[in-house]
Formats: structure tokens, C-alpha cells, sequence
């Protein structure tokens, strides 16, 4: 999953975040509906502050960082969002009712994150783990290099 990048109005991701929030149980809040468009429209990964100055803005009143964790905790808890680790900024997943372990390419240069599925790499990091005794509750793999366009040459 390339960041998205989705038109305010484009609400096909947003309905199926909703749905799956929904079905774990929870409510989809307006407070919450704001996060998660200031995300899914964020240009990059985007931390929790940009977040709430995003919606700050939009919503022309402050909004405290740590209300924006909490639900950025549960978008990642319900496969909403994926956290970029060393970044520590967040990305929209655009598969919320599919699960699979985190796969970041990250460009240094221009910032852009993107999310590979690829469920056989995932499976052979968890069989290299459970053989060695450790149990992964949230694999992680982060790659920092130059994307495609970064990386090609000029001139």
C-alpha cells in the first residue's frame, strides 16, 4: 500500500474503515471520521501532530496531539492504519479487512512509503522466529533506500 492519497470526497476507503471499526465493536465518531481523513489524505506518513494540525485546521479549533494517539492507537489495533516505526508517523492501510505483516519501502529522499503484501516473506520471518523460540505479535520490516523515482538518474 502506496500512501494514500485520496480526494477528501473519495469516501470508498473511509466506508470500509468505518465497516471494519464497526464490526470490531467500536464506534466511528465524528472525531474519528476527521482522523482518519487527515490521514488517508496526508501526503506522507503523517506523526500524531500532524495529524491534529490537520484537523485543527479543518475544523478551526485545537485539537490535542494525545486525543489523535489514542485513536491512531486503535486504527492500528483494528488494521486501519500502519505505523510507520522509525518514522513514527502513520500511514491509512488501503485493505483494512485483510491482515498482513508490516513492509515498509521508505524513501529517504522524498519521504514516500510504501507497503508491500507479500504474505511469503512474512511467513518465513515468522518460521525463522518460531524456530528459534519467539513468538511475533507485530512483525515489522522497515527498507530506507531511494524509490524508483529518487533513485533514477537525471539529465
Amino acid at each position: 500500500m502506496e500512501q494514500q492519497r485520496t480526494a477528501p470526497g473519495d469516501d470508498s476507503l473511509a466506508a470500509e474503515a468505518q465497516a471494519t471499526l464497526v464490526a470490531a465493536g467500536e464506534k466511528w465518531t465524528p472525531m474519528r471520521a476527521s482522523v482518519y481523513l487527515a490521514l488517508r489524505t496526508a501526503p506522507k506518513p503523517a506523526s500524531a501532530y500532524d495529524i491534529a494540525e490537520a484537523v485543527s485546521q479543518r475544523e478551526a479549533r485545537r485539537v490535542p496531539a494525545n486525543s489523535v494517539y489514542r485513536i491512531l492507537d486503535l486504527f492500528v489495533a483494528n488494521n486501519l492504519a500502519r505505523r510507520v516505526e522509525s518514522a513514527n508517523a502513520y500511514v491509512a492501510n488501503a485493505h483494512p479487512a485483510h491482515r498482513h505483516d508490516c513492509m515498509f519501502l521508505i524513501c529517504d529522499t522524498c519521504g514516500r512509503v510504501t507497503h508491500i503484501d507479500d504474505d511469503r516473506v512474512g511467513s518465513l520471518i515468522r518460521k525463522a522466529a518460531i524456530a528459534d523460540g519467539f513468538h511475533a505479535d507485530r512483525p515489522v520490516i522497515e527498507l530506507h533506500g531511494r524509490c524508483r523515482d529518487c533513485a533514477a538518474p537525471t539529465g
